[in-house]
């Protein structure tokens, strides 16, 4: 299969490839978890390898075209998520599965994967207005389901407010706010928190991935939302990988989405693949 622009002629992997990061990242935040999100980013590629008509990248566009297929597959397979026989996970998955059919898919597509409402219908084959309804319906949902303590890892003082102030709203307790690796690991130590968003870079060069690393190694089992101007970095399929990551710059719509999601599923987001 290629489709043509500007008078040049583009292979599927062409058209595919610059989205497969997103959708990587949208299937672990489905599933909770590196290795089944990215088995369903696999057979997603497998179907559209198996029969390119599927893949209408010219009348959708390349990105919704990708996740329109990966929707069929889901969707058939009875939209399933991992099972857990006890703990936080466990209890989180069973809140899971009460939830509005098709509504956690319609929130995630709109607000971290940015689509509009009428590509999530497209995406989902709803109407337009069966798709606004869905994620009014998981907004309503999920904010009034989970609340707890979240320590945030933040260099920059405006964006550090301004996560400080969406927790707040959304009913949960800020344990405190750290800069740099060091401050995070005594805060973290000094009360445990129920969710950690981490900045990648902090203010003394040190790393949010290693501050989380350490704070993961003594407290445990406790979520993690990575924040990061270079989401595709850490979306590469080659290592250990958040499940739950916020691109820079993002709106308060992504950020009370993915504390959300990582609430309910309560697990650390560098799962092992």
């Amino acid at each position: 299969m290629s489709t043509s622009t500007t008078g040049q002629a583009l292979t599927l992997s062409d058209v595919i490839t610059p989205h497969l990061p997103y959708l990587r990242r949208y299937a672990r935040a489905l599933t909770g978890a590196q290795q089944s999100g990215d088995a369903y980013a696999a057979s997603t590629l497998e179907a559209i390898l198996a029969d390119p008509s599927c893949f209408d990248a010219q009348s959708a566009g390349g990105k919704v075209a990708l996740f329109k297929v990966f929707h069929t597959l889901w969707s058939s397979s009875g939209q399933p998520v991992l099972e857990a026989d006890e703990g936080p996970r466990a209890r989180a998955l069973q809140h899971l599965s009460s939830l509005t059919a098709n509504t956690r898919e319609a929130l995630l597509l709109n607000t971290v994967e940015a689509f509009s409402v009428g590509e999530v219908a497209l995406i989902m084959d709803l109407s337009e207005s069966e798709a606004a309804g869905l994620i009014q319906l998981a907004r309503d949902e999920m904010q009034q389901s989970v609340s707890g303590k979240i320590m945030i890892i933040e260099d920059e003082a405006i964006i550090a407010m301004d996560l400080e102030g969406i927790c707040s709203m959304m009913g949960h307790e800020v344990t405190g706010i750290a800069r740099t690796r060091k401050a995070a690991v005594k805060l973290g130590l000094e009360e445990k928190p129920d969710l950690i968003l981490a900045d990648i870079q902090l203010a003394d060069n040190s790393s949010g991935i290693d501050a989380v690393a350490d704070l993961l190694e003594e407290l445990g089992d406790v979520p993690v939302i990575f924040i990061t101007a270079f989401p595709e970095r850490l979306l590469t399929g080659e290592r250990h990988e958040p499940a739950f990551m916020i691109a820079k710059p993002y709106v308060p719509d992504q950020v009370i989405s993915a504390i959300s999601q990582a609430m309910f599923f309560a697990s650390t987001d560098t799962l092992t693949s």
